[in-house]
C-alpha cells in the first residue's frame, strides 16, 4: 500500500507564496507520476501540475492558468514532491491533493487527504 501525506498548506495575502509538499510512503515503484491537483468549491478537481521519476523521464507538466508562477519538483530519493507557488491569486483558492500513480502507466492511483490553500485579495 502507499499513502500520501501532504503539509504546507495555509492563509495567504494575493501576491504572495506558498510551498507545498507531499511524502510518499509504502511501495513505490520506480516508474511512477506524482502531481497535484486542487478541487475549489462547486467546480471539479483538476490538474495543477505533475513531475514524473526519473525512470518515466522525469517530465514536468503544468495547467496553463498556472505556468510561470508554479513548479514542481521531486526529492525521489525521499519520494517527495514540492509544488512552490508564488504570485498566488484568489481564484488559487482550492483543496489541493497530491497524486501518485504507482508503476506508470498501468498502476495504481492514490491521494492524499488534501489540504487547503486559501488565497485573500
Amino acid at each position: 500500500q502507499v499513502q500520501l501525506v501532504e503539509s504546507g498548506g495555509g492563509l495567504v495575502q494575493a501576491g504572495g507564496s506558498l510551498r507545498l509538499s507531499c511524502a510518499a510512503s509504502g511501495s513505490i515503484f520506480s516508474r511512477n507520476v506524482m502531481g497535484w491537483y486542487r478541487q475549489a468549491p462547486g467546480k471539479q478537481r483538476e490538474l495543477v501540475a505533475h513531475i514524473f521519476s526519473i525512470f518515466s523521464g522525469g517530465s514536468t507538466n503544468y495547467a496553463e492558468n498556472v505556468k510561470g508562477r508554479f513548479t514542481v519538483s521531486r526529492d525521489n530519493a525521499k519520494n517527495t514532491i514540492y509544488l512552490q507557488m508564488n504570485s498566488l491569486k484568489p481564484e488559487d483558492t482550492a483543496v489541493y491533493y497530491c497524486n501518485l500513480v504507482n508503476n506508470w502507466p498501468t498502476g495504481s492511483n492514490y491521494w492524499g487527504q488534501g489540504t487547503q490553500v486559501t488565497v485573500s485579495s
